[in-house]
């Protein structure tokens, strides 16, 4: 087999960037498809990293930002989630993966990747959920801000356990479809 030029890699960097700005854009103008373009756009960045290509990932979500941030009439707020964490979280994983062979050394990986996770969400929180989205009005806000640290750093680590082992089988399932491209 021949090994991949670097045409390649920019062709499917490019692809990747596509899909990723198309999903962030959408997420921007409708409020229904936010999370779901961020989780799509996340999809996206795992294409290079499948065929082993991190700097592609890296430029896809660098591209798909800016691009992002032009299409959505500079929404930047809205992007800060994707921006700070959900555009780099696939990237830290496959260096996670790739570097990290022994279990006791993925413990203080995951306390860092939760931490990182957990600080987003506070993020999310000050400058998207409650400005935005108007939280404020919903029956569980009360117990929220009563409870704020622990809803956070509890219920955010909680939630990111989950959230990385999915995106990891998700790297996994994309690595099989994307293993048939045979470049």
């Amino acid at each position: 087999m021949k090994k991949p030029t670097k045409s390649f890699e920019l062709a499917l960097s490019g692809i990747s960037c596509a899909f990723a700005t198309i999903s962030l854009t959408v997420g921007a103008y409708v409020n229904v498809f936010y999370g779901a373009g961020m989780i799509l756009a996340v999809f996206a960045l795992m294409v290079p990293l499948a065929k082993g290509y991190p700097l592609g990932s890296f430029l896809a979500f660098l591209g798909a930002s800016i691009l992002a941030f032009f299409f959505g009439s500079f929404a930047i707020v809205r992007l800060l989630p994707f921006l700070v964490f959900f555009g780099l979280h696939p990237i830290a994983n496959y260096f996670e993966k790739k570097y990290i062979k022994k279990f006791p050394l993925h413990i203080p990986v995951f306390l860092g990747k939760a931490a990182w996770f957990d600080l987003t969400i506070w993020m999310m929180w000050s400058l998207v959920l409650v400005p935005l989205f108007e939280v404020s009005s919903m029956w569980w806000y009360e117990f929220a801000v009563q409870h704020f640290f622990l809803v956070i750093f509890v219920g955010g680590t909680i939630v990111f356990a989950v959230y990385d082992v999915l995106i990891f089988l998700c790297q996994r399932s994309v690595d099989l479809v994307i293993r048939k491209i045979k470049k």
